[in-house]
């Protein structure tokens, strides 16, 4: 029987064990909300879209989701529980890839939950909303990446605030990575297909394409390799962990 349903059941109504989940989602909506509005001229820009919406969404994931992903392993390290979790009849990529979809399911339905955005602006305009449905994807592939990375750091870590730290550093690497700054530092010295290597890498640019309604399959590709790649090398760091 696959253990992959029963084991993301039991993750997911982890998170609302304790008031974090409230808290997060609370934290989410408000910012998520009034950021566009007060920060991103929601009603200047007088465009029936939710391109000023979307193009938030890298930074609020960027300090809400490391800090969502932290504790997926270190809390279990820390505590001594993993030892009792990796004994159990269980292939290591079935612990890891559950834990991973708790949390992608978790920030969905925070992601779900700013539908009054999209009813907002249907109710002011007219909008693209093929284009909006389309954002929403790019965000939760976003999201996805995020946690990916958060939950292999958190795996190295019995420190939650270390596996933070880390994730916030390598998350916010790849968010800016395509930056003209960032390229003119590599500029000079780089051959140009490292700096093509390095623009192709980011976050912003291919969630940006997204957003405005234009899927390519090479930004849904970089996406699903990039979690992919992520959650096998966090089931490697808990083999060699386990192996000690």
């Amino acid at each position: 029987m696959n253990p992959l349903r029963t084991l993301v059941a039991r993750e997911f109504a982890a998170y609302f064990a304790t008031p974090l989940a409230l808290v997060f989602l609370l934290v989410f909506l408000v910012l998520a909300a009034a950021l566009p509005f007060y920060m991103g001229g929601f009603y200047e820009n007088e465009q029936a879209d939710l391109q000023v919406f979307f193009a938030f969404h890298p930074w609020l994931y960027l300090l809400l989701l490391p800090a969502l992903g932290m504790r997926l392993w270190s809390e279990e390290r820390r505590s001594g529980s993993i030892e009792l979790l990796m004994t159990l009849p269980v292939a290591t990529g079935w612990l890891v890839l559950s834990k991973f979809l708790a949390a992608w399911l978790f920030a969905g339905l925070a992601l779900l939950l700013t539908f009054p955005m999209l009813l907002t602006v249907n109710f002011l305009g007219s909008p693209d909303n093929g284009a909006i449905l389309a954002g929403y994807l790019g965000s939760l592939l976003l999201a996805g990446a995020f946690l990916a990375v958060s939950a292999c750091l958190s795996a190295v870590s019995k420190s939650p605030v270390v596996a933070f730290i880390s994730a916030l550093v390598v998350c916010f690497v790849c968010v800016v990575a395509g930056h003209g700054m960032v390229l003119d530092a590599f500029r000079g010295w780089a051959p140009q297909a490292w700096l093509d290597l390095l623009a192709s890498m980011s976050f912003l640019t291919r969630f940006q394409a997204i957003s405005r309604g234009v899927l390519d399959g090479r930004d849904l590709l970089f996406f699903v390799s990039f979690i992919t790649c992520w959650l096998l090398a966090n089931a490697v760091l808990l083999d060699l962990k386990k192996a000690d």
